[in-house]
């Protein structure tokens, strides 16, 4: 799903990852329009997509930015994804023709989830479309993939649609956990929203989108605010959490939350590479419509049953679970491969989602094991979330 962690984003496209820089020296990271209020909290930074981004904060650390998520309230800024608008007469229908949802089943001031394919069926990236109007789209991509979904939609907009990278207009944050909802109403934003949906508002007399999603799984919202506004608001959202014990949490904390929920990752649980049937997210696809980017390969591989399925594991002995661990079935036999993996401070275990071959047969609750360094770790197959979901 959202955030890629591990692209490299277009070194020469201004609107993404990197900056251009002399040949033979690094790319210099982009900084969000709060890094120094994260330098000042003593965050500890990493790149993400290209961006300077805070993996987690001095107080408490991933875990209990994590375990803040779930009890209390988190805040974390996302400012690195992407945004792009499309506009222009039919510039929604333009979109759904390109897009694998079927935008036709929400109307303005919703937003859905999506996939921009290849012509392989391979995913370029997920993305979240906000819909303005017939004539006015909000794109959401993540970081690393903003200049590629850019760049094949401006191949494809017929006369008459602009499609524009605004990739550093706006901010993102992200309130997220059962307490979300107070700290909105207590800097004065909307709170009342539907799933999905979205609505207008103001904070300190700035323009503020104010959506119902996340990526957590727990109830919360992602806020857009201009670039400049960014940072007061920021301050404002820290404060009502603080005084419910919420926290400031990083991208650290989000994936662990994210891979708790199942929620597949561009660049590790999905890829130009992987299928949505292959990550489980066929879901995101309006297989009725009559056009969208990798239709025809969809289809046929639709037809014939992916070759191979994305499933959760949870450990049953104590180890650690990363990316490219080798997947055996009971015999011994390599059956797959592990795409993303963690600690579940929520469990109190390893949890990981892999990739396996459909002709192993594998069924919830099977035991497998993960190759951990030349030691067979014993796993258990899940069909996530590993925790309960409360985004509804």
């Amino acid at each position: 799903m959202r955030e890629s962690h591990h692209g490299e984003a277009d070194s020469n496209d201004p609107g993404t990852g990197t900056s251009s820089s002399p040949e033979g020296s690094q790319p210099q990271l982009l900084h969000s329009p709060l890094h120094d209020a994260h330098v000042a909290l003593g965050a500890t930074m990493g790149a993400f997509g290209g961006w300077d981004m805070p993996i987690s904060y001095a107080a408490g650390g991933v875990v209990a930015e994590h375990t803040a998520v779930r009890t209390t309230v988190g805040v974390f800024d996302v400012s690195h994804l992407g945004k792009a608008s499309i506009t222009g007469a039919g510039a929604a229908a333009f979109i759904n023709r390109c897009l694998s949802a079927d935008l036709g089943r929400i109307g303005p001031g919703q937003a859905q989830y999506t996939l921009c394919c290849n012509e392989s069926g391979g995913v370029v990236d997920d993305l979240i479309v906000y819909l303005v109007g017939d004539d006015d789209v909000l794109l959401v991509p993540n970081a690393a993939n903003t200049a590629a979904v850019v760049a094949a939609l401006q191949a494809a907009a017929p006369d008459g649609i602009s499609v524009v990278n605004r990739h550093r207009e706006f901010g993102v944050l992200a309130v997220q956990g059962p307490l979300s909802a107070e700290v909105l109403a207590e800097v004065g934003l909307p709170t009342e929203l539907d799933y999905m949906s979205w609505r207008d508002a103001e904070f300190a007399g700035a323009p503020v989108r104010v959506c119902r999603t996340g990526y957590t799984g727990e109830h919360g919202y992602e806020l857009l605010p201009s670039w400049d506004g960014s940072r007061p608001l920021w301050e404002a959202l820290l404060a009502a959490a603080g005084s419910r014990s919420g926290l400031p949490a990083g991208l650290g904390a989000r994936d662990t939350l994210r891979t708790e929920m199942g929620y597949p990752l561009h660049g590790q649980d999905l890829s130009p590479d992987i299928t949505p049937l292959q990550a489980r997210v066929s879901w995101a696809v309006g297989w009725k419509k009559d056009a969208f980017f990798g239709r025809e390969a969809l289809l046929a591989e639709k037809a014939a049953g992916p070759a191979r399925t994305l499933w959760g594991l949870a450990a049953v002995d104590r180890g650690v679970l990363r990316p490219h661990q080798d997947v055996k079935s009971a015999a011994g036999a390599v059956i797959g491969h592990t795409t993303s993996g963690t600690f579940s401070p929520t469990l109190g275990h390893a949890i990981a989602l892999a990739l396996i071959d459909s002709e192993a047969g594998v069924d919830v609750d099977d035991d497998l094991t993960v190759d951990v360094r030349g030691r067979a770790l014993r796993v258990r197959a899940v069909k996530p979330p590993f925790v309960p979901s409360h985004v509804r």
